[in-house]
């Protein structure tokens, strides 16, 4: 058997037609427990692409955990051709404790590519760059909005990258935001090393929204299906609307501290001027209308009921690509 049949990772050899469930061992905790990461290997003995689901960077980003894990419960992973790896949940520690960082008090995406002697999310992010992103002809990460703020369902990627654009307007999610790689972040260390990631962004921290989770696997299939790697089983939907493309943003920020109420929700088309939410006092006596400042979709709305000043509220876009 040629080394091409055969995906050597993480200790383990996994040849075409087989399934596999090895171990991302990346840390014992203080009472000397393994702490194992499962990742799932599904191999068509056709080969072909080999595409890498992941989600669960940071530990509170629930609703991306559920969107993998439906792929592979409905057995979405199991290619016609090609190779399919998921891993559901990378930051475990942050998952069993309900918090976004490790802890070292580091945020995964702020400590790749990492390094074999750093902090423990650095030794993390390095072992994922090293011993299994390699493997990769693709990835589609998923993410979800931080602490109260609910994002739309969003592709995010960098402008001018054809391949880019075409894979997500495949994925078909309601909006394609265009933002610059982040330093240190994984989509960057990925992008250095010519892997192409579609991010996923999508509900909030701590929740599941089954219209959230819906996007996600619907756009999972209908990539899969553009590759040809998608089980001819499955049906493949039309997006309910044309994607559209935001080229820049602002975040509107409260100018006063107090209770919090939005107006208009996710995916809202809105003119300068509307009311967007208010900020009152728990006394009755002050009552802030919080404006549009500029024609523009809502693409992501901040659901805390109590807010300080200088807090992120809603996420606007400012510019569109035709």
């Amino acid at each position: 058997m040629s080394e091409k049949e055969v995906l050597h990772i993480l200790g383990e050899k996994v040849a075409l037609g087989e399934s596999a469930k090895v171990s991302f061992n990346v840390a014992k905790l203080h009472t000397q427990n393994t702490i194992d990461v499962p990742v799932i290997i599904e191999r068509s003995k056709k080969p072909g692409p080999t595409v890498l689901i992941t989600a669960g960077i940071h530990g509170d980003e629930i609703n991306g955990v559920e969107i993998v894990r439906q792929i592979i419960a409905k057995g979405i992973n199991k290619p016609k051709k090609g190779t399919i790896i998921c891993i559901p949940v990378i930051n475990v520690f942050g998952f069993i404790h309900m918090d976004r960082l490790f802890p070292d008090g580091r945020d995964l995406n702020r400590v790749f590519p990492g390094g074999k002697g750093g902090s423990l999310a650095s030794r993390v992010a390095h072992k994922l760059m090293t011993e299994i992103v390699p493997h990769a002809d693709l990835i589609l990460d998923f993410h979800t909005g931080g602490a109260d703020r609910f994002n739309a369902a969003q592709i995010r990627i960098v402008k001018n990258e054809i391949v880019l654009d075409e894979l997500a307007q495949v994925f078909g999610a309601p909006f394609i935001y265009y933002s610059k790689n982040l330093n240190k972040s994984f989509r960057n260390s990925c992008y250095k090393h010519g892997i192409p990631m579609l991010l996923f962004e999508g509900g909030k921290s701590f929740n599941i929204d089954s219209t959230i989770t819906n996007t996600g696997v619907n756009g999972t299939k209908r990539v899969l299906n553009h590759l040809e790697m998608l089980n001819s089983k499955f049906k493949v939907s039309k997006p309910k609307r044309k994607d559209i493309k935001i080229a820049d943003s602002k975040w509107i920020r409260a100018n006063h501290s107090g209770m919090f109420k939005a107006d208009v929700s996710v995916n809202s088309i809105v003119q300068k001027g509307d009311v967007l939410g208010h900020i009152t006092d728990p006394y009755g006596s002050f009552n802030h209308f919080v404006k549009a400042p500029n024609d523009g979709y809502i693409f992501n709305v901040n659901e805390s009921p109590i807010i300080y000043q200088g807090d992120a509220i809603f996420h606007i876009s400012t510019k569109l690509e035709s």
